[in-house]
């Protein structure tokens, strides 16, 4: 990870899958599905990124996506397909060392936000799951792309981020395990990590 100057940051702004919570289709699903064989055939239908795409985007509704998964499946892995669905946010774990890092950086007196392409169904559903609501209620601000209908890369979305919260971009680092999500933050004036190297890289480039 490229090292910033930390003291020139005011803000540090994270995406969510993967740079805080591990998102991992198979082990969400085999945490529903013990049979492995019937979670090989759910798991690429029910987070197939047809679906997902149009839930960041916020263009579709979780009934939708269940409907639509279940046509793809035999009758008999619909339910499971579904709880798998319903329960994937409350299977998730959070990345090791970065609960740790997120209060370090909170503790400096930086301001937090989460800048995230994920669903509305999750902005709506997350505080009701213990684990996720504690990470996230660290946080000064929240940006899900499927509750204003943009996502990243789109610059547009980072100038919502900036503008919604005030934040100058030249004081502010995003950090995120994709490279072109990254460059567009850059392209608006903001500083940039590639998520590539777990929390204790992260907290080598910050700190």
């Amino acid at each position: 990870m490229d090292k910033v100057n930390f003291n020139d940051i005011s803000a540090c702004v994270f995406d969510f899958g993967n740079v805080l919570v591990s998102y991992d289709p198979m082990r969400l699903t085999l945490a529903c599905i013990k049979n492995e064989e019937e979670a090989r055939i759910v798991c690429p239908v029910v987070f197939d990124r047809l679906y997902w795409d149009a839930l960041d985007a916020g263009i579709v509704s979780d009934d939708e996506v269940k409907e639509a998964f279940c046509k793809r499946l035999p009758d008999a892995l619909c339910r499971q397909a579904t709880e798998v669905y319903d329960r994937w946010i409350e299977n998730l774990t959070v990345i090791d060392g970065m609960k740790n890092l997120i209060e370090k950086i909170s503790a400096s007196g930086r301001r937090l936000y989460i800048l995230s392409n994920i669903s509305r169904g999750f902005a709506e559903k997350y505080s009701s799951v213990p684990h996720i609501n504690e990470l996230l209620s660290v946080f000064d601000g929240l940006v899900f792309s499927g509750c204003i209908g943009i996502t990243k890369p789109d610059k547009r979305i980072y100038r919502y981020l900036l503008d919604r919260f005030s934040l100058d971009a030249g004081r502010c680092v995003f950090i995120d395990d994709r490279q072109e999500n990254v460059q567009a933050a850059i392209s608006e004036g903001m500083k940039g990590i590639l998520f590539d190297s777990g929390a204790c890289g992260l907290e080598s480039a910050l700190f």
